[in-house]
């Protein structure tokens, strides 16, 4: 095959494009993970004190779940080791059952040991509920705990709910790296 100089440029230039478009989304996301942690830790003080003292934290700014009787949901994140990004992933899941609504919120998992961060590094995909101890911690909890009390992996804060839907967890989701 025969390539001329015009269709050599207008390869490098769409190759050059689309890199320049994939920066550009992984950038959005990153300020976007960056300024929802901001807010979780306006919200709840005591998930500051957690980021503190986490190995790293991975930040999904917005997930979006919908269903009727089957569900999914899915979200973009950045991995954030000592407030910079450092890997992007992805969570997503599947659900089946009593459901209906669309809605839209955040997650902040807080790595808390360096097992844990390398466990999420070298599987090939986490799906949650296997690997390492993973605990959702609501408003309510986050009053009654403090830096001597935590003994867990993974803490996970849900926030910044919009929409009306019924039911939430990491239960079954799985978070995979991926190269935006």
């Amino acid at each position: 095959m025969f390539l001329t100089r015009r269709s050599l440029f207008s390869i490098a230039s769409l190759t050059l494009g689309l890199a320049a478009t994939s920066a550009w989304a992984a950038s959005q996301t990153d300020e976007a993970a960056l300024a929802a942690l901001r807010a979780l830790y306006e919200a709840q003080p005591q998930a500051a004190e957690l980021g503190d003292r986490a190995a790293a934290i991975l930040v999904f700014p917005k997930i979006v779940k919908a269903g009727l009787v089957v569900g999914a949901q899915t979200g973009d994140g950045v991995l954030l080791i000592g407030g910079k990004p450092a890997a992007h992933y992805n969570i997503s899941a599947a659900s089946y059952g009593l459901q209906a609504g669309v809605e839209s919120f955040a997650y902040a998992l807080f790595f808390m040991t360096e097992s844990s961060l390398k466990y999420l590094r070298e599987s090939g995909g986490w799906a949650v509920g296997s690997g390492p101890s993973v605990v959702v911690v609501d408003k309510s909890a986050a009053r009654n705990f403090n830096t001597t009390t935590l003994t867990q992996d993974v803490y996970a804060f849900p926030f910044g709910f919009q929409g009306l839907m019924a039911g939430i967890g990491l239960e079954g989701s799985k978070i995979s790296r991926i190269s935006p």
